[in-house]
């Protein structure tokens, strides 16, 4: 029997859960309070504060460390690459605790301090930093703004190989268009086992709950001088504030669709909005594909909101036929490809 540990490290939590041969063994969420986040100076800081309550959490479910296979982590915001599953390596250690702040950078660092006086291996799988784009898909109108790839990479492969399964064919087999929707949204096209195009999560695309994506650039620009916002308060307003909170002050798919339906006129014409412009991103991304489209798969939390699927799905399925995989299974994710590489299925990519 091969035993995997998975840590998806989030800003207010640690979720994990282990895997016997690919079920799910336990699963459990390691809540962090505020006031304790709030005492470390960065990310980094909070290793082994995460650590101690990860190993007491994994004790009190009676879990013995010597029964593992292996550990797998959510992966950080590291230097662009293929995607695929990686071993974690010391370039990878270094690079991440110079990384741009975010929780996740602390996966591959906790799984390495787990695997490492075991003696087995530590992962990552498909993180956000995942670059495959076409050399089309990376010039922009201006040489010095290329676009870059920064994506649900993790969930967004793992539901495309879902898929490709129901079909009975390879993930490397099948051209997929995935809209991640959640609390940011991305748009990926998948040729043959690669994210060729994806919007930019937070720059690019449809509008999200609380980012502001895509937005006219001469306007902005001139937002940008007004003397209204600092940096910080702009990128704020963009990335957290923005999307359907500033339009109606709630994150909450759900609230809104509430509103809308008692005869809120401003929420309802606000997520008609939202629903067409992923539509047109999803378009946009069948074009790349020529329009050689297997299936459009639509995923992620506000998936579950029937309500803006039916209205996306009305616009796009006379390029392919949608399916709904609504959530994001991330440690179920980082499982499979752990679990890919411990039967063989694939090597373990080198970080470099």
């Amino acid at each position: 029997m091969k035993r995997i540990l998975a840590l998806n490290p989030g800003a207010t939590s640690t979720k994990i859960a282990v895997f016997d041969d690919g079920e799910v063994f336990l699963k459990s969420s390691v809540e962090h309070q505020g006031a304790s986040l709030d005492s470390f100076k960065c990310v980094i800081d909070q290793f082994q504060y995460r650590l101690d309550l990860i190993l007491s959490a994994l004790a009190a479910d009676g879990l013995p460390l010597d029964s593992l296979s292996a550990v797998v982590a959510r992966g950080g915001l590291l230097k662009p690459l293929e995607g695929g599953t990686y071993a974690v390596n010391a370039q990878m250690l270094a690079d991440l605790e110079h990384a741009r702040e975010h929780a996740s950078n602390l996966g591959a660092i906790l799984a390495d301090r787990i695997a490492f006086p075991l003696g087995i291996q530590a992962f990552i799988v498909d993180p956000v930093s995942v670059d495959e784009l076409e050399p089309e898909a990376r010039i922009s109108g201006l040489p010095e703004l290329p676009r870059l790839s920064f994506s649900h990479a993790l969930n967004s492969k793992a539901v495309a190989r879902r898929v490709a399964g129901t079909l009975s064919r390879s993930y490397f087999d099948c051209n997929f268009v995935v809209a991640h929707l959640g609390t940011g949204i991305s748009i990926t096209a998948h040729r043959k086992g690669r994210m060729v195009d994806v919007n930019g999560a937070e720059e690019e695309g449809p509008f999200s709950p609380a980012r502001a994506a895509g937005l006219p650039s001469l306007s902005l620009m001139k937002l940008c001088y007004s003397g209204r916002y600092t940096e910080q308060e702009l990128h704020a307003r963009m990335v957290g504030s923005g999307g359907l909170y500033a339009h109606l002050g709630t994150r909450d798919v759900r609230e809104a669709e509430k509103r809308a339906g008692v005869g809120d006129a401003q929420a309802s014409l606000v997520l008609k909005v939202m629903a067409y412009k992923i539509a047109k991103e999803i378009g946009a991304m069948a074009t790349v594909l020529a329009g050689k489209v297997d299936r459009i798969i639509i995923t992620g939390g506000v998936a579950y909101s029937e309500q803006l699927v039916r209205a996306v799905t009305e616009r796009v399925s006379f390029i392919a036929p949608v399916q709904v995989l609504p959530g994001e299974e991330e440690l179920e994710a980082l499982a499979e490809g752990a679990f890919r590489v411990l039967n063989g299925e694939e090597f373990a990519k080198i970080y470099a």
